[in-house]
């Protein structure tokens, strides 16, 4: 007999001997007559053993525990009116077992498999083969399979070709730190896991296989959050002869149609797009969730105008002082609050923060005596105050600026309960700088230094470096950045130029790059791309808050694996055999 899963049996089966295979999920005893709910991948049946139906699978029901491995074979019966369970699909059935075999015992358990568990993390991440049971976290992996399909399917059916890149490669420079991987065969070289396939991508395109696309592994080593894992997955794609229309036409198509075939959910398109700098105006962050509103406001115009002379220092520095209007919270907040607020803005590098309440006399607080009433209307009007609301200002460089109201609207949003969970709202952020400057000052790329600038910008290389707009793109969904991309350096002059801006000599261009700018001789076609962060996507999808949720064997934010206790030290043959030495402490 065939097996059936537990969780597909309905109505129309009853009168049906069925043949079901599971773990004892839960046992109860109703006077002499036991029930067991039998969970299988597909979800959980009731099995009935009755010694007055079958004596022997009694008897043999009556040794059964938590988790023990059973094969049930029995008659699909209707279940009385009275014992109709509602809450489970298969709530109007039950088995009558005639023949019932435990495959496997268990011992007891170092967690309970329910879904409403108070098992610690640790305990999670220990026995995650116990944990990944339960049936929200296979709910989560099927969720994760459904979107690993509908990507394959959408993307065939556009004329792409996955391609498997290598996963030892050589160490390039790419935002992060690689993980190495010593080479035996020749003593002293290293291969590095791959952040991400980039250069491998490109160089298809230049091969002419013109639409390729991979759900691939990468490697970065690099502190961890909630959202990121040093071991990820992402969609990665590359299209020669497109640009910034042609990627994000077809982006939009695939996570619409991962979202509407997944969880149900409609965004329409196109999506809307909005340059970088209007991101960080008006949200102070590059990924924002436009979901609700207490957008950031500039008052240097206003401030460079009053007598306080924190605010006017600043934008003679050629600082920022920009402002945000948590409506409402003047008149609810109390002293100690408001307190917490500037502490929380000093925390993420703020000297402080500044405020005004808002009151039907007008603007009050310690700094109004700064501002001629004129001055203090310019504000009010600028930030459409109504009485009962707290207007909040931070003055620093325009990036300590952003950054600090950023987070505060984001932290008083989640405080206030302001953002909608049931809500998704997804956009494009274009036009990002092609440049950034490091701790120390110098130019360094703000996503790879293969990303094209525009064409008009060229005439800034010289004179104004940090102006020069970038052909780059980031999906954000909620406020968070799922995918980025760019188009892409396919001409070798321009490259070489990029490199010289970045202080990256021809010596060193020809080490790290060689290979590939080698095959930019032969006629690389325009060509464009961009990645998808699929674990935070299938977070998102998800409803999870910690992406180690979807992610079936994840690290712990020190990077451990405490299921295998990995990394551990290996043996010293092993080390002798690579060449190398670990030094002492």
């Amino acid at each position: 007999m065939e097996r059936t899963y537990a969780g597909t049996l309905r109505r129309q089966d009853i009168g049906s001997t069925v043949k079901l295979s599971g773990w004892a999920w839960r046992i109860r005893d109703h006077g002499g007559v036991l029930f067991i709910d039998l969970r299988d991948t597909s979800g959980v049946c009731q099995v009935v053993c009755n010694p007055e139906k079958s004596m022997e699978s009694f008897q043999v029901a009556e040794k059964v525990r938590n988790e023990f491995v059973l094969s049930v074979e029995g008659l699909v019966e209707a279940r009385t009116e009275d014992t109709i369970n509602p809450k489970m699909e298969t709530g109007e059935i039950e088995v009558m077992a005639s023949r019932l075999e435990i495959l496997n015992v268990a011992d007891p358990l170092p967690m309970i498999i329910e879904d409403d568990l108070d098992a610690s993390e640790e305990v999670r991440l220990k026995y995650r083969y116990l944990d990944l049971r339960r049936p929200e976290m296979q709910r989560r992996f099927k969720l994760r399979h459904q979107a690993y399909q509908i990507t394959r399917r959408y993307l065939d059916r556009q004329g792409f070709l996955e391609i498997e890149t290598p996963v030892l490669a050589k160490s390039t420079p790419e935002g992060a730190r690689d993980f190495l991987v010593p080479c035996r065969f020749s003593p002293g070289t290293f291969y590095a896991l791959p952040q991400s396939p980039q250069l491998f991508k490109q160089l298809f395109m230049v091969s002419g296989l013109d639409r390729y696309f991979q759900i691939v592994k990468c490697f970065r080593d690099e502190d961890l959050r909630g959202d990121r894992q040093q071991e990820f997955t992402q969609i990665d794609l590359e299209m020669s002869f497109s640009g910034v229309d042609e990627v994000c036409t077809l982006v939009e198509g695939l996570i619409t149609t991962i979202l509407r075939e997944t969880i149900g959910v409609e965004i329409p398109v196109p999506l809307r797009r909005l340059p970088y700098s209007e991101a960080m105006s008006r949200f102070g962050s590059d990924k924002p969730d436009t979901r609700f509103g207490l957008e950031l406001g500039s008052i240097n115009d206003i401030a460079g105008r009053c007598e306080f002379k924190v605010f006017r220092d600043v934008v003679d520095s050629k600082g920022l002082v920009s402002g945000i209007n948590l409506k409402g919270c003047g008149g609810t907040f109390s002293r100690k609050e408001i307190d917490d607020l500037i502490a929380f803005c000093q925390q993420f590098g703020a000297k402080g923060m500044a405020y005004f309440k808002v009151t039907e006399k007008g603007l009050e607080g310690s700094i109004a005596k700064f501002f001629s009433p004129e001055l203090l209307s310019e504000i009010s009007q600028r930030f459409q105050a109504q009485p009962g609301d707290l207007i909040a200002f931070v003055a620093d460089s325009t990036r300590v600026t952003w950054d600090v109201l950023g987070r505060l609207r984001l932290h008083v949003a989640n405080k206030l309960n302001l953002i909608p969970k049931d809500q998704y709202d997804m956009l494009w952020v274009v036009d990002f700088p092609l440049f950034d400057l490091d701790e120390q000052g110098e130019l360094t790329p703000c996503h790879h230094p293969f990303t094209s600038p525009y064409e008009e910008d060229l005439d800034l290389f010289e004179t104004n470096p940090l102006a020069i707009r970038s052909r780059a793109y980031d999906l954000v969904l909620n406020g968070s950045e799922v995918g980025g991309g760019s188009v892409r350096i396919h001409r070798r002059d321009l490259q070489q130029r990029i490199f010289d801006m970045l202080g990256i000599s021809r010596e060193q261009a020809q080490l790290r790059f060689g290979f590939f700018l080698e095959a930019f001789r032969y006629g690389a076609p325009p060509h464009a791309g961009l990645a998808v962060g699929f674990d935070r996507l299938v977070m998102m999808l998800a409803g999870c808050e910690n992406i180690r949720e979807v992610i079936a064997f994840p690290k712990t934010q020190k990077g451990i694996c405490l299921m295998t206790q990995a990394p551990t030290t290996v043996d010293p043959q092993q080390l002798e055999e690579l060449s190398i030495r670990v030094a002492e402490d």
